[in-house]
């Protein structure tokens, strides 16, 4: 048998084989939920989804804190919750997860502390008995805290020599100053004094039902699994509220600052400007209009600085959701000899955006891509699970999912032109280049740049 190529098995004898038009991307419908508020004010949002006898589970409390130690504070607890409570030691909690398909992670930044993971369905009341216990229970033994601060400290000195969080974390300054929000990553110094009394004190505090969500997506029962929940969580209740982030300033544009990096052979360039929650009118448009940017691989910030010029492998813009908003970031990594001439061609590109807005094919294209990443994300009960957890500080759930394709599929080519115009104005961003700034005198040139 001959062996073909890709080329000749794509081809025909008059040309390439055409492709198959797009099928109907349909949304989730039928999804039968409840979303309620329990006595103890937990907000609990239960779905329906049974494509397989799983469910996923994702607890989101609220986790603010502005004292300087709170993040480090915050860390060690998310690094320890799960290691110990008054009833099960660490390998007992390890072993009752497994016994029943589960498994239980934690995670913290400076918005919320957030538990999340999947057990066979049949499992789900020995889940929520350790989440419950873990919750209402958590023993912070001294050996388990000092062995988990002490990684912690390490993992925090190594991540600190790397150029991305060197850039996150100027980025954040950048933008909002002082603010508590640009706390993602606490001093070592700090964590290294936490003792186990700190932390029992922080949960005390900090862990409380009022004011967070339980999400539950899968092979499930919504009414009987409220019910359940309530029961399983009748121990964890508190006159106070989960504690909320203060309101982030707007980002202003303003000058890029050139932050230092002796011997650097790279710069991280991280732009950031203002945009809109899920919630404004004017989102569908702003997200088609990201998309159009720089927002998937055929776009065309991507298409400018990578395929056509080489001056990057990776370039993107996204939306990033804070307690408040959202803001749109743009990062590339460059090589320092074309630094300058990569934040050329992106400041170009941000303001052809706006003076030769999308066609009517690009503006399809992206439209198609929004829905079906969306539809594609929906698909499986973690992904809607995770999409439920993020709107649910919104007071968005359910419903505003099922109806977004159809608002992806009302915007107009001028809807979208407006929200280049709005949004993508060069003079709306403001922002970071991290590298060796001996290298890179030809930032001068443009303008808009501060270096050291």
């Amino acid at each position: 048998m001959t062996h073909r190529t890709a080329e000749e098995i794509g081809r025909t004898e008059t040309g390439p084989r055409p492709l198959p038009p797009l099928g109907v991307q349909r949304p989730p419908t039928g999804l039968s939920h409840v979303d309620t508020v329990l006595g103890s004010g937990l907000r609990v949002i239960a779905v329906r989804a049974a494509t397989v006898p799983m469910v996923e589970l994702r607890l989101r409390i609220p986790f603010a804190g502005t004292d300087s130690r709170h993040s480090a504070l915050s860390e060690v607890l998310a690094e320890t919750l799960l290691t110990g409570t008054e009833r099960r030691d660490r390998i007992a909690v390890d072993t009752d997860l497994a016994l029943v398909g589960s498994e239980l992670d934690v995670n913290v930044d400076p918005e919320r502390l957030a538990l999340g993971g999947s057990v066979l369905a049949s499992g789900l009341d020995t889940l929520l008995e350790v989440l419950a216990d873990a919750l209402t229970g958590a023993a912070y033994r001294p050996d388990e805290v000092a062995r988990e601060r002490d990684r912690l400290v390490e993992r925090i000195a190594m991540a600190r020599s790397q150029p991305s969080v060197i850039a996150r974390e100027a980025l954040q300054k950048q933008r909002y100053g002082d603010h508590p929000f640009t706390r993602e990553m606490p001093e070592a110094s700090d964590v290294a004094a936490v003792v186990a009394d700190d932390v029992r004190a922080l949960h005390r505090k900090a862990v409380l039902p009022k004011g967070s969500v339980l999400v539950l997506v899968g092979d499930v029962d919504p009414d009987a699994v409220v019910s359940t929940v309530d029961t399983a969580l009748s121990g964890w209740r508190s006159d106070a509220s989960a504690l909320e982030l203060p309101a982030l300033p707007e980002v202003a544009g303003g000058d890029l600052l050139v932050v230092q990096r002796p011997g650097a052979v790279q710069s991280q360039l991280r732009l950031s400007a203002q945009a809109v929650p899920r919630t404004d009118a004017r989102y569908p448009a702003l997200q088609l209009a990201n998309l159009t940017f720089g927002g998937f691989f055929s776009s065309r910030l991507v298409e400018n600085i990578r395929e056509d010029k080489g001056y990057t492998y990776h370039a993107r813009s996204y939306l990033e959701f804070t307690p408040s908003g959202a803001t749109l970031l743009i990062d590339a990594d460059t090589a320092s000899e074309v630094t300058a001439a990569a934040l050329w061609e992106m400041r170009y590109e941000l303001g052809r955006l706006g003076l030769v807005p999308p066609d009517g094919v690009e503006v399809d294209t992206v439209r198609q891509y929004a829905i079906g990443s969306l539809l594609t994300g929906l698909a499986s009960q973690g992904g809607l699970a995770s999409h439920l957890a993020a709107l649910a500080p919104l007071g968005l759930g359910v419903g505003w999912l099922a109806a977004h394709p159809e608002r992806l599929r009302a915007v107009t080519g001028e809807q979208v032109a407006e929200a280049a115009l709005e949004f993508f104005a060069p003079t709306k961003f403001t922002g970071v280049v991290v590298g060796d700034a001996d290298k890179l005198s030809g930032l001068r040139g443009l303008g808009g740049v501060v270096l050291p």
